[in-house]
């Protein structure tokens, strides 16, 4: 044993004994060590040990608890408490624990505001942003002005003309797509290959054949683009 345990373990009587009249209520000897061992370096078989010193000694008292003992302090060493006294024990047990609610619910607020605080942005982080906002603002400035003062704006009639003029053409796309299909469909009945092995043998071997025409035209008939609402 070091000499700092030996000299815990020889106050450990003395310590214990304060601690159970201190606290006025029952302990088992594992519960007296988790208690103290932090505080005091004390080791379980000290305490163990220091307990059944004091309970034979007379100076605490022991009880078998089930498998285990207690040990408490000697309540004729206390003064005897009257009811009034016990009520008014009681009131101040019950304004404490609402004190300690009240804290608690403090301490929540605090810690929620600490962590807004934490999360939000720095005086400096804040200035920087602020100066790319208006440098951002500054270029979209710029380019309505320049846009304000262009001279080849689309007036609304115009706009309305080439929308016309694109349904005209999409209606005539559809048109020569279905052509263009129903054209290879019917070829592709008789067709003893595949399809596409019916494009690339027409568009290689008979460059002038319906089946390079129909490709051509299957390739470039893109769809048409839908136009935007607005």
């Amino acid at each position: 044993m070091s000499k700092g345990r030996a000299e815990a373990a020889a106050g450990a009587p003395g310590i214990l004994l304060r601690y159970l009249q201190e606290q006025n209520r029952p302990y088992s000897a594992q519960d007296v060590f988790g208690n103290l061992q932090r505080e005091h370096g004390l080791g379980k078989a000290a305490v163990v040990k220091a307990l059944e010193q004091l309970a034979q000694q007379g100076k605490i008292k022991e009880k078998m608890y089930g498998k285990q003992k207690i040990y408490f302090a000697d309540q004729d060493q206390f003064a005897m408490v009257s009811d009034a006294d016990l009520q008014g024990l009681d009131a101040k047990i019950v304004a404490l624990t609402a004190k300690v609610q009240s804290l608690q619910q403090s301490c929540r607020h605090m810690e929620a505001e600490l962590k807004e605080l934490t999360s939000a942005l720095t005086t400096p982080e804040m200035q920087k942003e602020i100066q790319e906002l208006k440098k951002e603002c500054a270029g979209y400035r710029e380019r309505l002005k320049n846009i304000k003062a262009a001279t080849n704006h689309v007036t609304p009639e115009e706009k309305e003309r080439v929308y016309r003029e694109r349904q005209k053409y999409c209606k005539e796309w559809r048109k020569r797509k279905r052509l263009a299909t129903e054209l290879s469909d019917a070829i592709l009945e008789g067709y003893p290959k595949s399809k596409k092995q019916f494009f690339v043998s027409g568009s290689l071997s008979r460059p002038s054949s319906p089946g390079c025409w129909i490709q051509g035209a299957l390739t470039h008939l893109s769809p048409c683009p839908r136009r935007k609402s607005g």
